[in-house]
């Protein structure tokens, strides 16, 4: 399992490596899997495309180069932005909100599992070329949708709530209007525009705003750190597009301006996009930082280079074995990263690990019983959810990826 800072990234890099450089993205980088980046990727088998490389073809491709030795898909934002607003905290420190697990026990231990999430078994299948109608015809409908998007006639919605856009003269004067607007003392103003540009289902209404009244209706930001996150980002956008300083002429802006919801939760975010080098450092954090994805590309080329010219015997305990950490020198982008987002005791540990360590029969044989438990009932969990013995992610990890074994060569099925 791939560890490294958590990084969020968007299809435009994941798109622009070679099937080895992905390899490398994969064992340094813990990756944050937005369901954008899934949509977006699914949207494609729509596309009209002519000569060798079919629809299926290019997602394949894509398919070939998705993360699975680590990282997580993330909660829908719309999921998380209506919980927030119904009185449901939602972390916003770096860390991936995932999908719910369940707590199970086998004869030693306790346990919470994570089953592998349909949108990582979509890409194993994808990888196959193996597509089914459900997907395709989702995906048709989901770019319909997107192309017909009218953001001219949205913007001129969002000037009747009062905004004078023609003094936004650049995106950082978008942004600093967005959070005024969210800091005035209107408070039914502020939850009328979270209702119209969050989309929140009118079924809710009632009962978001009687939860907010009954707290003496507090700022949003106060009430619901993430919606109000999400909600500045809407704003920001209508603004820039009203100012022309987004294009109101590209469907796919709207698209990547979504991938910046998910910011709250990872370290890194890694985007070949300009759109994303303009807007992403205006709603980072200060310990978190933009990386532009043709500098990480260039990294991973020279990280595999580095790494091609070691002995067959190393290279066959594969990279999840032999290269826990990234290279020591500093002339290593991706060491510069871990330098400054990952503990410090990161260098303690060998950089390249050149015998297969013992493994314990035993152990395996006790993971495999606990990702084989029935999952408890609530009345049955007797142990502390939040300090259960084992944590049971599932992934499926191709044994061979580009020119490289991402698993030891002898390692068999019912080890993995």
């Amino acid at each position: 399992m791939s560890t490294g800072p958590i990084t969020l990234f968007d299809k435009s890099f994941i798109q622009s490596l070679s099937i080895n450089e992905s390899v490398w993205f994969d064992n340094f980088y813990y990756t944050v899997v937005c369901p954008i980046f899934y949509a977006e990727t699914l949207a494609d088998l729509s596309k009209n495309t002519t000569g060798a490389r079919t629809a299926e073809r290019e997602v394949t491709i894509i398919a070939a180069k998705f993360p699975d030795l680590g990282g997580n898909p993330c909660v829908d934002h719309s999921n998380l932005v209506l919980s927030n607003l119904l009185g449901h905290d939602v972390i916003m420190d770096g860390r991936i909100v995932v999908p719910a697990g369940y707590p199970v026990r086998s004869s030693k231990r306790t346990g919470y599992v994570f089953k592998s999430s349909p949108e990582a078994e979509a890409f194993n299948r994808w990888q196959k070329g193996d597509f089914k109608s459900v997907e395709q015809n989702y995906a048709r409908a989901w770019r319909e949708a997107v192309t017909n998007l009218d953001l001219k006639k949205k913007s001129q919605l969002f000037q009747q709530y009062g905004l004078d856009t023609t003094s936004c003269r650049s995106l950082e004067e978008s942004y600093q209007l967005a959070v005024e607007m969210l800091a005035s003392p209107k408070p039914y103003e502020q939850m009328a525009l979270a209702f119209l540009f969050l989309n929140i289902p009118r079924q809710y209404h009632e009962s978001i705003v009687k939860r907010w009244q009954i707290m003496n209706l507090p700022p949003i930001h106060d009430y619901a750190p993430y919606a109000s996150f999400v909600l500045t980002i809407e704003i920001f956008f209508q603004l820039a597009v009203a100012s022309s300083l987004i294009s109101a002429d590209r469907p796919s802006n709207r698209i990547d301006i979504a991938y910046l919801f998910y910011l709250p939760f990872c370290m890194l975010f890694v985007s070949s996009d300009k759109l994303h080098r303009k807007c992403a450092p205006l709603f980072m954090r200060k310990d978190q930082e933009f990386v532009w994805g043709i500098d990480l590309k260039k990294d991973l080329a020279r990280l595999d280079a580095r790494y091609s010219e070691l002995p067959e015997k190393v290279k066959e305990m594969g990279v999840i074995s032999f290269a826990s950490t990234p290279p020591h020198e500093l002339d290593f982008l991706t060491t510069q990263l871990w330098d400054r987002h990952m503990s410090n005791t990161w260098r303690d540990r060998q950089e390249i690990v050149e015998e297969m360590p013992n493994s314990n029969k035993n152990f395996v044989k006790e993971l495999k019983e606990i990702s084989d438990s029935a999952p408890l009932s609530p009345d049955k969990v007797d142990f502390d959810l939040q300090n259960a013995d084992t944590l049971s992610i599932h992934r499926r990890v191709r044994r061979t990826k580009g020119n490289w074994l991402q698993v030891p060569k002898d390692l068999k099925d019912e080890e993995s």
